[in-house]
């Protein structure tokens, strides 16, 4: 059994910086594709950024969030800078682990005055 365990989310006020960590714990033989998605308050679930040998950003945060990964650690890693009201949502972590797809429980990431 594998598992995801999400950690860093918060209130941040606009214009401050947060880091998600994601680590995948269990029976690992490889880990391809990570990724963060976020979900806001009626609004659908959206990737905002993949890592594999490149990284890919939607447009909204490119400039401002880096992804990043640490096989030895089996992490992945989002770094979000200059954030904006129009972040807050439950952000997700999502792994292809041993050619099966995992997610993170969600943190809550709250960007407000």
């Amino acid at each position: 059994q594998v598992q995801l365990v999400e950690s860093g989310g918060g209130l941040v006020q606009p214009g401050g910086s947060l880091r998600l960590s994601c680590a995948a714990s269990g029976s690992i033989r490889s880990i391809y594709r990570m990724a963060w998605y976020r979900q806001a308050p009626g609004k659908q679930r959206e990737l905002v950024a993949s890592i594999t040998s490149v990284t890919n950003y939607i447009d909204s945060v490119r400039g401002r969030f880096t992804i990043s990964r640490d096989n030895a650690k089996n992490t992945v890693y989002l770094q979000m800078n200059s954030l904006k009201p129009e972040d807050t949502a439950v952000y997700y972590c999502w792994m292809v682990v041993n050619d099966r797809n995992y997610w993170g429980q969600g943190t809550q990431v709250t960007v407000s005055s």
